[in-house]
């Protein structure tokens, strides 16, 4: 074989090999994405292991509430277009919609960040406070979807809490890279205040996002 040939040959294994690699990282295979409905909900929001069967049981445990249905509207442009799972009951949430037409606390937080642990019951405590004037979602933000559930049974909270394993929601929100953290969002979808530090107590809660949200 000529030194061109072989040549040919090496750099015909490499387009291979590059082509299988971006084919595997776009979910070619079938595996890399879950379909329900017209959503697709990218399977690198959570492990491989948290199916449907595995987490079956540890959301029986944590018996959270549904996630927000379409609201009024678009919802907050970056999150427009935005699909993510339901950690209550694994159906996809088009986030944008979701989130339309309300005013929202978004809790950002992770099952290992002992400061949102500390912080959850005092997000379900507001949420009880002020009542179906704000709608207060948490979004975890790990892969790791089964521990999310067990901490949240075993704090007591069942606050409507979706699944974003790429932190794709505080991407599109610049939110700044720490945990917990807190987005308040007007009912236009507008960005109110992004909090990034912990709560103590249902009345810091209430004193640091009820004045951007108007709420009396």
């Amino acid at each position: 074989m000529s030194v061109s040939a072989r040549w040919s040959v090496v750099a015909m294994v490499i387009v291979v090999a590059l082509a299988a690699a971006l084919w595997a990282e776009l979910g070619g295979d079938g595996d890399g994405a879950r379909t329900a409905g017209s959503d697709t909900v990218s399977a690198r929001d959570r492990r491989d292991v948290d199916t449907a069967e595995a987490l079956a049981a540890p959301r029986a445990r944590a018996d959270l509430q549904p996630c927000p249905g379409p609201g009024d509207g678009a919802g907050p442009e970056p999150l427009r277009g935005v699909v993510l799972e339901c950690a209550g009951d694994g159906t996809s949430v088009d986030v944008g919609a979701a989130l339309a037409g309300r005013r929202v606390v978004l809790n950002l937080w992770a099952y290992w960040c002992g400061p949102c642990a500390d912080e959850l019951p005092a997000m379900a405590e507001y949420q009880r406070r002020v009542g179906p004037d704000v709608a207060v979602v948490t979004v975890h933000q790990d892969e790791n979807e089964t521990a999310a559930l067990l901490r949240l049974a075993e704090l007591g909270v069942h606050l409507p809490t979706l699944q974003d394993g790429r932190r794709t929601i505080a991407a599109a929100l610049r939110v700044p890279n720490v945990m917990p953290a807190t987005v308040v969002l007007r009912a236009d979808g507008s960005v109110a205040a992004i909090l990034p530090r912990s709560f103590a107590s249902a009345e810091e809660i209430a004193e640091a996002v009820d004045p951007p949200l108007g709420v009396a």
